[in-house]
């Protein structure tokens, strides 16, 4: 059998298949983050006769100060609820499990769309887009608050009946900040070397895991490397991978860090390959990798050569909603299995 057909167990989520719907914004929202009838069919959409694995929604806002733009889906209080029950229950009806990724933009907003000032982990503007602005930097108080907001948003998120959350930490997002050298200058316990910029990411695990119990999945979005002079290192990313493992995170989704989607000087299929089968080497828990992988022989492949165990594909569903029933109903598996290729 095909590696992308073969199932996979998350602790109690079972996955029929490899292929992960990663999450990609849609501006669909209301205003205020409501679910609205635009964004179900989007996801009803996207998601019918149910080919994908597992669907990782594009990134909600545990806070109104974490929001990175308007109309982007909130999980940041109990109004909430009944929106994004709404919204799980139209993929769990494709026959898809479906996860909520969970965000705060730190200083990867602006005081136009957030009404404040923009919070990081250090007053240092953000590298990882331009026009953006010199950001307060958190007091522990508020560090304490935006972890037991994760928290609270991941137990709305198992409350609406999603499979599972995702915790965003990577494109320059407040938590990618924590871990950059870039944008974490603190002196105190949340920075310094990689044990300290990491910790938040373990208080946050660890809160999330006390709302949501032990049997529900809590997936992690890393930023694996800034590709900037000074950033975030690989051999840094495997230190947070490790310990990510260790707190009892259940798997890794491996993108880029303040370099955000891509790497500049990548001509393969898949941006954070080398990123990707790093994490894999040196964890035992599933890892995801997405960006730039466009055929299903690439994710045949990928998984062939152990780089990742689940493959994200966006780009080309989000451009056709039809191209991954087509995909698997006209690929050649024995071909590839007969005639395997490195990539």
């Amino acid at each position: 059998m095909a590696r992308l057909l073969t199932p996979l167990k998350i602790k109690n989520l079972e996955l029929k298949n490899r292929l992960i719907m990663p999450p990609m914004a849609t501006s669909r929202a209301g205003l205020h983050g409501e679910i609205t009838s635009p964004l179900l069919q989007y996801y009803d959409e996207k998601t019918r006769d149910g080919y994908f694995g597992m669907v990782i929604t594009e990134h909600s806002f545990i806070s109104t100060d974490g929001k990175t733009s308007f109309h982007q889906i909130s999980s940041a209080d109990n109004s909430m609820l009944s929106g994004l029950r709404q919204l799980s229950d139209i993929i769990h009806n494709n026959r898809c499990p479906v996860i909520l990724q969970l965000n705060h933009a730190g200083s990867g907003t602006k005081m136009d769309i957030i009404g404040s000032q923009p919070i990081a982990p250090s007053a240092v503007i953000n590298p990882s887009k331009s026009n953006l602005e010199l950001p307060c930097e958190l007091k522990c108080d508020d560090i304490q608050r935006i972890i037991n907001n994760f928290a609270s948003a991941a137990l709305r998120g198992k409350q609406a009946g999603f499979d599972g959350v995702e915790i965003h930490s990577c494109h320059g997002y407040l938590l990618n900040q924590f871990l950059s050298p870039l944008t974490n200058r603190r002196t105190d316990k949340y920075g310094g070397n990689i044990k300290g910029r990491i910790l938040i990411h373990l208080e946050v695990l660890r809160a999330v895991r006390n709302a949501v119990g032990n049997n529900f999945p809590i997936l992690f979005r890393l930023g694996a490397t800034d590709n900037m002079d000074g950033g975030l290192s690989l051999d840094d990313c495997i230190t947070v991978a490790k310990e990510l493992e260790k707190e009892g995170t259940d798997m890794l989704d491996i993108s880029g860090g303040m370099c955000r989607y891509t790497v500049p000087d990548s001509e393969k299929a898949g941006y954070f390959i080398k990123q990707a089968k790093a994490v894999k080497n040196a964890v035992s828990i599933p890892v995801l990798v997405t960006g730039g992988i466009r055929t299903l022989e690439e994710a045949e492949l990928l998984l062939k050569n152990n780089v990742a165990d689940l493959i994200g594909i966006g780009r080309p569903v989000f451009n056709n909603s039809n191209w991954i029933k087509y995909a698997i109903n006209n690929f050649d598996f024995e071909a590839i299995k007969d005639h395997p290729r490195q990539i």
